[in-house]
């Protein structure tokens, strides 16, 4: 079995702003960066008792950011992975998540209907967003059996994740969250997931940002 900890990028300034970020590359505010901190050092206490043999990161610098002192605690390379960067949200990027209704209607119809086949202006839809998550996924599993790595990755993708590995739906409701700087722990062998933990935040205890906003 591979076993990937799959972490959400630090707190950026549109997620204190609650606007959707998608492939726009927004950096880590202040904030975001000393939860980077934080979560570097607590990965030093895990590669004590727990061998971490990769690092893997969407190649968005928010992403690529919170990944870079783990790295560097840790002595791996971060290999950059487009593969897992968030959902392109087309004319959505940059928008108020409250005012997305009023901005642009039809697009943000096609976001809450949670319809895999249905287009998205400018965008991805579900169903071609969940199929290059899962694909780039068991692609790197692949290449290391029987060993744990790291993954810096999005909202977005945390929640596809979790659907996969506990066989929920895309459009049912998900009762998992999707933390900054969470620890998110999946097992994968061959094409069959299953999750070990979910949203670990102790090493920032009440420090973990917005949850809702990729």
């Amino acid at each position: 079995m591979t076993e990937i900890w799959f972490i959400r990028h630090g707190e950026t300034d549109w997620n204190r702003q609650r606007r959707l970020q998608g492939w726009q590359d927004i950096p880590l505010n202040e904030f975001g960066r000393n939860q980077a901190g934080l979560l570097a050092a607590r990965m030093r206490e895990e590669a004590r008792h727990t061998p971490i043999h990769a690092i893997y990161s969407s190649d968005l610098q928010r992403a690529h950011a919170t990944a870079a002192p783990v790295s560097e605690q840790l002595g791996l390379r971060v290999r950059v992975e487009p593969g897992i960067r968030e959902r392109g949200f087309g004319v959505l990027e940059g928008l108020d998540h409250d005012r997305i209704d009023v901005l642009a209607p039809e697009a943000a119809a096609a976001w809450k209907s949670r319809d895999p086949l249905r287009p998205l202006d400018g965008g991805e839809t579900l169903g071609q967003f969940q199929s290059r998550v899962i694909s780039t996924v068991d692609d790197i599993a692949g290449r290391h059996d029987d060993e744990r790595i790291l993954m810096f990755t999005h909202g977005g993708v945390l929640d596809i994740i979790w659907r996969h590995a506990s066989g929920v739906p895309l459009n049912a409701p998900r009762d998992a969250a999707l933390l900054n700087v969470s620890i998110n722990r999946v097992g994968v062998l061959g094409r069959k997931w299953q999750v070990l933990d979910w949203g670990d935040v102790g090493h920032v205890a009440d420090e973990v940002g917005d949850d809702v906003v990729p």
